[in-house]
Protein backbone atom coordinates (compact mmCIF):
# COMPACT_ATOMS: atom_id res chain seq x y z
CA UNK A 1 0.00 0.00 0.00
CA UNK A 2 1.20 3.47 -0.81
CA UNK A 3 0.25 6.98 0.55
CA UNK A 4 1.20 10.12 -0.94
CA UNK A 5 -0.14 13.00 0.99
CA UNK A 6 0.29 16.81 -0.06
CA UNK A 7 3.72 18.58 -0.06
CA UNK A 8 4.48 20.97 2.81
CA UNK A 9 4.08 24.84 2.91
CA UNK A 10 7.50 25.53 2.13
CA UNK A 11 9.69 27.74 4.56
CA UNK A 12 9.81 31.41 3.41
CA UNK A 13 12.81 32.13 1.07
CA UNK A 14 13.91 34.77 3.35
CA UNK A 15 13.95 33.07 6.32
CA UNK A 16 15.57 30.00 4.48
CA UNK A 17 18.69 32.45 3.11
CA UNK A 18 19.49 32.95 7.26
CA UNK A 19 19.07 29.28 7.92
CA UNK A 20 21.58 28.84 5.75
CA UNK A 21 24.09 30.81 7.83
CA UNK A 22 23.48 28.89 10.98
CA UNK A 23 25.79 26.64 12.19
CA UNK A 24 23.71 23.80 13.36
CA UNK A 25 26.66 23.00 16.46
CA UNK A 26 25.45 26.55 17.41
CA UNK A 27 22.00 25.49 18.22
CA UNK A 28 23.22 22.85 20.04
CA UNK A 29 24.64 25.75 22.52
CA UNK A 30 21.04 26.17 23.40
CA UNK A 31 18.45 23.35 22.32
CA UNK A 32 19.16 19.84 23.45
CA UNK A 33 16.15 18.03 21.09
CA UNK A 34 16.03 18.25 17.74
CA UNK A 35 19.06 16.91 16.89
CA UNK A 36 19.09 13.48 14.90
CA UNK A 37 21.79 10.59 15.53
CA UNK A 38 24.71 12.09 15.27
CA UNK A 39 25.46 8.95 13.54
CA UNK A 40 24.28 10.40 10.18
CA UNK A 41 27.65 11.80 8.55
CA UNK A 42 28.10 14.36 5.43
CA UNK A 43 29.27 13.00 2.55
CA UNK A 44 30.00 16.92 1.57
CA UNK A 45 31.04 17.82 4.60
CA UNK A 46 31.68 21.28 3.22
CA UNK A 47 28.32 21.90 2.64
CA UNK A 48 25.72 24.06 4.77
CA UNK A 49 22.33 23.95 3.83
CA UNK A 50 18.60 24.75 4.83
CA UNK A 51 15.10 24.00 3.16
CA UNK A 52 11.81 22.36 4.23
CA UNK A 53 11.46 18.72 4.95
CA UNK A 54 9.77 16.31 2.68
CA UNK A 55 9.41 13.54 4.36
CA UNK A 56 9.48 9.64 3.13
CA UNK A 57 8.86 6.04 4.75
CA UNK A 58 10.95 3.65 2.93
CA UNK A 59 10.65 0.24 4.65
CA UNK A 60 12.80 -2.99 3.72
CA UNK A 61 14.45 -3.32 0.61
CA UNK A 62 11.31 -1.22 -1.74
CA UNK A 63 12.15 2.08 -3.01
CA UNK A 64 9.35 2.20 -5.24
CA UNK A 65 8.39 5.44 -3.26
CA UNK A 66 11.31 7.45 -3.23
CA UNK A 67 11.51 6.47 -7.45
CA UNK A 68 8.13 8.47 -7.45
CA UNK A 69 8.90 11.32 -5.03
CA UNK A 70 11.34 12.16 -7.54
CA UNK A 71 8.21 13.67 -9.91
CA UNK A 72 6.84 15.90 -6.67
CA UNK A 73 9.84 17.15 -5.36
CA UNK A 74 10.24 21.35 -5.36
CA UNK A 75 13.15 23.61 -5.39
CA UNK A 76 13.80 24.20 -2.10
CA UNK A 77 12.67 20.85 -0.67
CA UNK A 78 14.95 18.77 1.98
CA UNK A 79 14.12 15.14 2.15
CA UNK A 80 14.12 13.10 5.10
CA UNK A 81 13.74 9.18 4.56
CA UNK A 82 13.02 6.56 6.82
CA UNK A 83 14.52 3.63 6.48
CA UNK A 84 12.64 1.57 9.26
CA UNK A 85 15.49 0.11 10.58
CA UNK A 86 17.34 -1.48 7.23
CA UNK A 87 20.71 -0.88 7.74
CA UNK A 88 21.42 -2.97 4.76
CA UNK A 89 20.15 -2.14 1.56
CA UNK A 90 21.21 1.51 -0.15
CA UNK A 91 17.96 3.15 -1.02
CA UNK A 92 19.59 6.17 -2.69
CA UNK A 93 22.58 5.96 -5.48
CA UNK A 94 23.36 7.68 -8.97
CA UNK A 95 20.33 8.09 -10.57
CA UNK A 96 18.24 8.88 -7.67
CA UNK A 97 20.76 11.82 -7.06
CA UNK A 98 20.58 12.85 -10.50
CA UNK A 99 16.66 13.11 -10.25
CA UNK A 100 16.46 14.80 -6.68
CA UNK A 101 19.43 17.75 -8.62
CA UNK A 102 17.14 17.63 -11.50
CA UNK A 103 14.07 18.52 -9.02
CA UNK A 104 15.63 21.51 -6.85
CA UNK A 105 16.31 19.85 -3.87
CA UNK A 106 18.74 21.73 -1.12
CA UNK A 107 19.92 18.11 0.14
CA UNK A 108 18.79 14.63 1.70
CA UNK A 109 19.24 12.56 4.72
CA UNK A 110 18.87 9.08 4.55
CA UNK A 111 18.60 7.08 8.17
CA UNK A 112 20.51 4.22 6.68
CA UNK A 113 23.14 4.08 3.88
CA UNK A 114 23.25 5.10 0.56
CA UNK A 115 25.86 4.59 -2.55
CA UNK A 116 27.45 5.77 -5.51
CA UNK A 117 29.40 8.77 -3.61
CA UNK A 118 31.26 9.45 -5.92
CA UNK A 119 28.29 10.42 -8.03
CA UNK A 120 26.94 12.65 -5.09
CA UNK A 121 30.01 14.00 -4.96
CA UNK A 122 30.34 14.70 -8.81
CA UNK A 123 26.86 16.03 -8.86
CA UNK A 124 27.48 18.19 -5.59
CA UNK A 125 24.27 17.10 -4.12
CA UNK A 126 24.00 17.34 -0.05
CA UNK A 127 23.73 14.09 1.58
CA UNK A 128 23.81 12.62 5.01
CA UNK A 129 23.64 8.88 5.99
CA UNK A 130 24.78 6.20 8.11
CA UNK A 131 27.75 5.04 5.27
CA UNK A 132 28.08 3.32 2.34
CA UNK A 133 26.48 -0.09 1.12
CA UNK A 134 27.07 -2.27 -2.25
CA UNK A 135 23.25 -3.88 -1.96
CA UNK A 136 20.77 -1.64 -3.27
CA UNK A 137 16.70 -1.61 -3.03
CA UNK A 138 14.60 -2.57 -5.95
CA UNK A 139 11.17 -1.59 -7.43
CA UNK A 140 9.09 -3.59 -6.18
CA UNK A 141 5.94 -2.39 -5.96
CA UNK A 142 4.67 -3.23 -2.26
CA UNK A 143 4.67 0.17 0.36
CA UNK A 144 6.12 3.38 1.15
CA UNK A 145 4.65 6.87 2.10
CA UNK A 146 5.46 10.49 1.34
CA UNK A 147 4.66 13.07 3.86
CA UNK A 148 4.02 11.22 7.01
CA UNK A 149 5.76 11.75 10.06
CA UNK A 150 8.97 9.69 10.19
CA UNK A 151 11.85 8.92 12.44
CA UNK A 152 15.59 9.85 11.29
CA UNK A 153 18.36 9.27 13.59
CA UNK A 154 15.54 8.62 16.42
CA UNK A 155 14.11 12.02 16.09
CA UNK A 156 10.52 12.73 14.84
CA UNK A 157 10.25 15.01 11.74
CA UNK A 158 7.07 15.85 10.37
CA UNK A 159 6.81 17.29 6.50
CA UNK A 160 7.50 21.30 6.61
CA UNK A 161 10.05 21.07 8.94
CA UNK A 162 12.50 23.58 9.37
CA UNK A 163 16.48 21.44 8.18
CA UNK A 164 19.70 23.16 8.74
CA UNK A 165 22.35 20.54 8.35
CA UNK A 166 26.14 21.16 7.78
CA UNK A 167 29.39 19.55 8.84
CA UNK A 168 28.41 19.31 12.36
CA UNK A 169 25.09 17.06 11.63
CA UNK A 170 21.11 18.24 11.11
CA UNK A 171 18.67 20.07 13.50
CA UNK A 172 15.17 19.72 12.36
CA UNK A 173 12.67 22.58 13.87
CA UNK A 174 9.44 22.75 13.84
CA UNK A 175 8.31 25.93 11.14
CA UNK A 176 6.98 27.99 13.91
CA UNK A 177 10.11 28.05 15.70
CA UNK A 178 12.22 28.07 12.74
CA UNK A 179 13.19 31.98 12.96
CA UNK A 180 13.41 32.54 16.69
CA UNK A 181 16.38 29.60 16.13
CA UNK A 182 18.00 31.19 13.63
CA UNK A 183 17.95 34.38 14.68
CA UNK A 184 19.45 33.52 18.24
CA UNK A 185 21.99 31.54 16.21
CA UNK A 186 22.78 34.10 14.23
CA UNK A 187 23.52 36.36 17.90
CA UNK A 188 25.83 33.89 18.99
CA UNK A 189 27.97 34.21 16.16
CA UNK A 190 28.10 37.59 16.10
CA UNK A 191 28.94 37.44 19.85
CA UNK A 192 31.92 34.83 18.98
CA UNK A 193 33.21 37.46 16.76
CA UNK A 194 33.35 39.89 19.11
CA UNK A 195 35.24 36.90 21.45
CA UNK A 196 37.78 36.30 19.08
CA UNK A 197 38.73 39.73 18.52
CA UNK A 198 39.55 39.63 22.26
CA UNK A 199 41.34 37.10 22.80
CA UNK A 200 43.59 38.04 19.69
CA UNK A 201 43.91 41.54 21.61
CA UNK A 202 45.83 39.43 24.59
CA UNK A 203 42.51 38.85 26.91
CA UNK A 204 42.36 34.91 28.63
CA UNK A 205 39.44 33.02 27.37
CA UNK A 206 38.49 31.78 31.15
CA UNK A 207 38.44 35.35 32.22
CA UNK A 208 36.01 36.18 29.32
CA UNK A 209 33.84 32.83 30.25
CA UNK A 210 33.95 33.04 33.80
CA UNK A 211 35.83 30.21 34.08
CA UNK A 212 38.89 31.73 36.24
CA UNK A 213 36.47 32.94 38.38
CA UNK A 214 34.54 29.54 39.18
CA UNK A 215 38.19 28.00 39.41
CA UNK A 216 39.48 30.95 41.87
CA UNK A 217 36.48 31.20 43.93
Amino acid sequence: MFTVNQMPPQIAPALVARMEKVEVATVGHFLHSGFPDRDLRAVLPEKRVAGTAVTVRLPHADSTILHYLTKLVRPGDFIIVDRCGDTKHACWGGVVTHAMKLGGIVGAAIDGPATDFSEIRRVELPMWCRGPAPITTKILGLEGAINVPVSLGGHTVHPGDAVIADESGLVILPPERAEWATEKALGMQEAELVLLDRLRKGEWLPDISGATKLVEA
